[in-house]
């Protein structure tokens, strides 16, 4: 006789348990994601006016071109100065040296975040060449951190920390697919109760709230007008294979020298050392790269590929090379924008090499290979690749030039170091 039996049923109980879960975390969601998003915002417009004044305004008062040799290596070195006095004697200092810290991380104390947001405004206004995620994320998660855990003790602290993360990717890229890419990522490595999409739930509706914020009052679109690819054939498939794993190689070369760039600068120790003499050197490599390896590189990108073809193939090495240099002078900022432009301005080198490319193959796959490189964070480095392209026909290609790169940049160090300088595998 067969013993097999049909399931049983969930019981009303059981059914209705994960409702009784998911259903309060929809305003907390909902709050921190509104607040992420007007956060991100408000520091966004507030870089980007005192930006016109630093660069349009002042210079032309003073008969000066805005981006002469002269005026960029003045405007970077006193940007240095400036941030050097916040992350001197601003409360929490700061917060930590961006080098030791990627997306998310452990809280910081409330108090630093005054700081923080100061010294990353400034040096997004000020033309250094880093994103603005890093000190918005830390800065979102330490008010999410602090406030929830006043107003809701019973809920563990590393749920604001998860509700901030994807609530600011949201609104930084404009939509919640980055964010549950990357937090299923995260959770992926860290079972517990209930369904994957249980414990998406309120960190994805964050996202999206973060998103639609962002969406409503800015519409940002990271496409970036390249020749749409129709009809890959097998010519792209190896152009993405190859491009992929050749910038992945170049994204490792970078993160094998950081440690020692960055011990550089730490042997300056004091900030008022630091960050101006940092600030010089930018200065001079923007004279040396001219203006589009300053700022935080999205708008520089379009510029860059808006004259494919344009572009000799050492002016585009001398851009990629120029950008890698910020991210170890102690500036507050992130390096996943940063990293999108050395990738675009490696895929139109290789275009402008080997002008049979297609220009999206070229630059969605050099972008893939660098993230994977910088970032070890393979969703969100497909998604970028991905979303700059805006051709549908390019996922598959991506899915498959992923493969070679990981297998380059798996388990090697990472654009990422510990308290002690060293790298992050």
């Amino acid at each position: 006789m067969s013993t097999d039996r049909a399931p049983a049923a969930p019981s009303p109980a059981a059914a209705e348990a994960p409702l009784r879960v998911l259903l309060p975390q929809i305003l907390p969601a909902l709050v921190v994601g509104a607040g992420s998003g007007l956060l991100f915002l408000g520091i966004s417009a507030l870089s980007e006016e005192f930006k016109h004044v630093l660069w349009e305004d002042l210079p032309d008062a003073l008969g000066i071109g805005g981006y002469s040799s002269l005026w960029m290596i003045t405007m970077l070195t006193a940007t240095g100065v400036a941030v050097g006095l916040v992350v001197w004697k601003a409360p929490g200092h700061a917060g930590p040296d961006p080098a030791t810290t990627g997306l998310g991380g452990t809280p910081i104390a409330p108090g630093a975040v005054p700081g923080l947001l100061l010294a990353g405004t400034l040096a997004l206004a000020g033309g250094v060449s880093l994103g603005p995620e890093n000190p918005i994320i830390a800065s979102n998660i330490a008010l999410a951190y602090w406030a929830g855990r006043r107003l809701a003790p019973a809920v563990p602290g590393i749920a604001w920390v998860s509700l901030a993360t994807a609530a600011t990717i949201g609104a930084l890229f404009g939509t919640p697919v980055a964010a549950a890419l990357v937090i299923s990522e995260a959770l992926a490595g860290h079972p517990g109760p209930g369904s994957l999409w249980d414990r998406l739930f309120a960190p994805l509706l964050a996202a999206g709230t973060g998103a639609m914020t962002t969406q409503l009052l800015a519409e940002p679109t990271f496409a970036l007008g390249l020749p749409p690819l129709t009809d890959p054939g097998w010519e792209d498939l190896l152009a993405a294979l190859v491009i992929a794993s050749a910038a992945a190689l170049f994204g490792l070369a970078a993160c094998y020298l950081f440690p020692y760039v960055h011990a550089v600068s730490r042997r300056l120790r004091h900030p008022m050392l630091m960050l101006p003499l940092g600030g010089l050197v930018l200065g001079l490599l923007g004279a040396l790269g001219g203006h589009l390896t300053l700022f935080k590189g999205l708008e520089e990108i379009k510029e860059l590929t808006a004259n494919i073809g344009g572009w000799s193939s050492g002016e585009l090495a001398k851009l990629a090379v120029v950008k890698l240099v910020a991210a170890s002078c102690g500036f507050r900022g992130g390096r996943i924008f940063p990293a999108v432009f050395i990738g675009a301005a490696f895929g139109l080198l290789a275009q402008a090499l080997v002008p049979e490319v297609h220009p999206a193959v070229a630059v969605s796959s050099a972008v893939l290979g660098v993230l994977l490189a910088t970032t070890r964070q393979g969703w969100i480095s497909l998604f970028t690749g991905a979303v700059l392209a805006a051709s549908p026909a390019m996922l598959a290609l991506l899915c498959l030039a992923s493969l070679p790169a990981w297998l380059i940049v798996t388990g090697r160090p990472q654009l990422e170091l510990d308290e002690n300088g060293r790298s992050l595998r």
